[in-house]
């Protein structure tokens, strides 16, 4: 990998930014130079907008597609990825590892301006750090930032203002369900990092999630994105070494080796009164694992999807028609 993770995410975003119209999107200047990307705020935002902001959070270091798929008896779309660089493109970009806090504005921030700021523990763990001139970050946010919100990010960031573009959009959209939908691979990886696990044994991975309906509200929206990882997703990791070892971490990636598995996110986030740090982080992890270990040949994996819960949580009801 000769260019840095926002040098990547740059080229992708110099479509949108000359002709946001094509993927139903608005760009806006910030006094301090900064440009917003909008897709989903006041923009109306598209399929298309959020195929690629997924690949904007993964630096362009994987494929990400719309595939046919089913819950149950319903034709359902599915949100596929593909990386055969799954550190660098999910832990050290994908990741929603910058909680963005201002006086005005709030919003979880993710893509490779993380690496240029490495202010997350998990950049020394990895041992990887970037100084690009240029930034691209993604924030999931039900509003735009301000200039000072701007400003603080490209400080942080290490670049100019008028160096850094910010791609916008809220869970509840169309983009940003999608790219929430994405990250079957990150939370596999993620908690497989969490449970010491190297990382650097991987070697690709690919996943499959369900494209969640788009919510009326943001609270719902959260539920729904959740629930596709958690009941619907699916991962496979590419990966060399021992047997053994998998053998035993195995059972404990999946989200049903967590107590709080087996209701509506949104019910368990209500449960704790919307904190996120009262849900056992355990539990934020796809459906399904499956390791290939390609040293040896052994295939083996653990955890199932629950298409009842899926179908719950997106409002699917099947009537005597509809199964025969």
């Amino acid at each position: 990998m000769t260019k840095t993770l926002n040098a990547r995410a740059w080229e992708l975003i110099e479509k949108p930014l000359g002709n946001p119209g094509e993927f139903k999107a608005i760009v806006e200047e910030l006094a301090c130079g900064t440009r917003i990307l909008d897709f989903g705020v006041k923009a109306e935002g598209s399929l298309a907008a959020g195929l690629l902001l997924s690949r904007v959070c993964m630096s362009g270091l994987a494929e990400i597609s719309l595939l046919n798929g089913k819950i149950d008896a319903v034709s359902w779309p599915m949100v596929q990825v593909t990386t055969d660089f799954p550190k660098q493109a999910c832990l050290l970009s994908q990741y929603a590892g910058w909680e963005v806090k201002t006086d005005s504005y709030f919003a979880m921030g993710s893509g490779p301006m993380r690496a240029n700021a490495g202010r997350e523990e998990i950049f020394k763990q990895l041992d990887y750090r970037e100084q690009h001139h240029y930034a691209v970050g993604v924030l999931e946010a039900d509003k735009l930032p301000d200039t000072q919100t701007a400003q603080e990010i490209a400080a942080k960031a290490n670049v100019e203002p008028g160096n850094l573009v910010l791609i916008v959009a809220p869970t509840a959209s169309l983009a940003g369900s999608l790219q929430i939908n994405a990250r079957s691979v990150e939370t596999a990886l993620h908690k497989l990092h969490e449970l010491n696990f190297d990382i650097s044994r991987i070697v690709s991975a690919t996943g499959i999630a369900p494209l969640s309906p788009v919510a009326d509200n943001a609270l719902a929206a959260i539920g729904r994105t959740n629930d596709s990882i958690l009941y619907g997703g699916q991962v496979t990791l590419y990966v060399r070494g021992d047997d053994e070892s998998l053998e035993q971490i195995g059972p404990k990636v999946p989200s049903n080796s967590s107590a709080d598995y087996g209701k509506p996110f949104e019910q368990i986030f209500r449960d704790v009164n919307c904190d996120f740090y009262q849900i056992d982080p355990m539990l934020f992890s796809p459906a399904q694992i499956i390791f290939q270990n390609i040293d040896t040949g052994r295939v083996q994996w653990f955890g199932e999807t629950n298409e009842n819960l899926l179908k719950e949580s997106f409002g699917i009801q099947l009537n005597s028609t509809s199964k025969d």
